[in-house]
């Protein structure tokens, strides 16, 4: 993997495994960081930091990248559960506690998937009328009533 920047030597050997898989399936891809941000619902940045082993990448990102390298997102999906499971939890950051001056741990110690998908990544949900069923009613609704409105009117001036 020329190029590519060496993974920390203490990186757990699934997140290793997974982070060398995803950087080869964006080298399959061809693109660089900034088309492949342009062509996912992922900054150039995020990519930088999934592909360097610094943060987790979110499940919708891998699927993307799959998507995007003619890859089986099942296959890929199995390492990345595994990853995230085994992933480095981040250094805890004290925070500063709600009105006074002393300071407390907060320690995230699961990881949160980021359920942000890109609209033609969204599956079809079952009995769904598509994106303008509810703002159809809506229209409809306030037409019916200015239309109401408008013989009311005729009436009472007529």
């Amino acid at each position: 993997m020329s190029g590519w920047q060496p993974l920390p030597d203490d990186l757990p050997a699934e997140v290793r495994h997974f982070v060398e898989q995803l950087r080869l399936l964006k080298d399959r891809t061809g693109l660089s960081l900034v088309a492949l941000g342009a062509r996912t619902a992922y900054s150039k940045s995020s990519w930088h930091r999934y592909l360097n082993a610094g943060q987790p990448p979110p499940r919708q990102a891998v699927v993307a990248l799959c998507r995007i390298a003619g890859a089986d997102p099942e296959r890929i999906g199995v390492r990345w559960e595994l990853a995230v499971q085994a992933w480095p939890r981040p250094v805890t950051v004290p925070e500063r506690a709600a009105g006074g001056d002393e300071y407390r741990d907060e320690y995230r110690d699961e990881y949160r998937d980021d359920p942000t998908l890109p609209w033609w990544d969204t599956p079809p949900v079952k009995g769904d009328r598509g994106p303008g069923g509810r703002l159809l009613r809506y229209a409809l609704v306030l037409l019916f009533l200015m239309l109401l409105m408008t013989v009311a009117g005729a009436v009472v001036l007529g």
